[in-house]
């Protein structure tokens, strides 16, 4: 978290070591972490600051607009809605129990929504059951060119197992994770990059069979999401279908130029902290901010997360077009951009 009153002399924070979510100490500290928050010093106070204040005011700053900040966009709340059903009927369900997958291409808020659904559940579990005993909430990641004893593995890290050497088997680490689960009353399975699992592949078959396992002998709701699911071979041949059978599908992808739009860059606005900064500026470039970034939420983070920092450090406390050119974001999003303007131009 960034919380850093105007009146105190923030401390910089670069060699704070943060632990990923794939971790139960990472997961609890993002569940934990408070939204960022900064509020700007006054402008007499910000002008007399003396080198040494200064940087380390903007080193504050820059952490600040480095943290992402979560924004309740319609693919967020779509997510949380139908991930709390979800829940809710596999309380008491004893056979197969539904789960969710959210598809969709890169940077659409898929990963974000995916956490965002785990936060709020294990928020809601604490509420109710504050002994701290518990571990209501799993986030991991389908391993690349995944096989059983992978997955087992990042299942195990998550928890802190002891180090697992290359002498324990598969079912002995699927037994060991199972049992600390159970114990643990975990109702929520998280599994993130499950494109990465093809079952046109052997090894995407085993690694299918052993995420049933899981599925089976876990009383908990598995919610899932990768880039392009239901192309990506995951709901190939028999297994594939059975997948489908158990799981919704939500899809994510590009914001159109509407409403929404406009609303999502009203909120990215409103986080900046620059003293220079016009209110209005971004609200007032939303069509470009969308042919920037052709729609999608997190290309247009990046763009005016990054746009803020560069104001910071060049000096100039504001964000223009001409500034917001300058900025590179990714390669995809680049490219729409250019196919869109030769087009126009056409």
């Amino acid at each position: 978290m960034v919380s850093q009153p105007a009146e105190d002399s923030p401390a910089p924070r670069g060699d704070e070591r943060i632990e990923p979510p794939t971790t139960v100490t990472g997961w609890r500290r993002f569940v934990e972490k408070d939204p960022a928050a900064f509020h700007l010093a006054e402008p007499g106070r910000w002008e007399a600051m003396d080198d040494d204040q200064r940087a380390d005011y903007d080193e504050a700053r820059i952490d600040y607009h480095s943290e992402l900040q979560v924004v309740r966009t319609s693919t967020v709340k779509a997510v949380a809605h139908q991930g709390r059903l979800l829940t809710l009927l596999n309380r008491r369900e004893e056979g197969a129990r539904r789960g969710l997958i959210i598809s969709g291409l890169r940077t659409t808020g898929k990963t974000t929504a995916l956490k965002q659904l785990g936060r709020l559940h294990e928020l809601r579990v604490r509420q109710r059951y504050p002994d701290g005993r518990r571990i209501p909430v799993v986030y991991v990641t389908a391993p690349p060119k995944g096989s059983p004893r992978k997955l087992a593995v990042e299942f195990a890290r998550f928890l802190g197992l002891p180090t697992i050497s290359r002498h324990h088997n598969t079912a002995d680490i699927t037994s060991a994770v199972c049992q600390v689960l159970i114990e643990a009353r975990t109702e929520l399975v998280l599994v993130d990059e499950i494109h990465l699992m093809n079952l046109a592949t052997t090894a995407g078959e085993e690694l299918s069979d052993h995420l049933k396992y899981f599925t089976e002998h876990l009383p908990a709701t598995f919610v899932y999401a990768g880039i392009d699911v239901e192309h990506s071979g995951l709901f190939t041949g028999i297994r594939g279908d059975q997948l489908a059978g158990r799981c919704t599908l939500l899809h994510t992808g590009p914001f159109p130029l509407n409403p929404e739009w406009e609303g999502l860059v009203a909120t990215m606005e409103a986080t900046l902290r620059l003293h220079h900064y016009k209110p209005g500026t971004l609200a007032e470039l939303s069509k470009y901010l969308h042919q920037r970034t052709g729609g999608m939420i997190g290309s247009l983070s990046h763009l005016v997360r990054a746009a803020a920092i560069s104001a910071i450090l060049d000096g100039s406390e504001r964000i223009t077009r001409r500034q917001l050119n300058a900025i590179r974001v990714d390669h995809a999003s680049e490219r729409h951009y250019r196919n869109d303007a030769a087009g126009q131009t056409g």
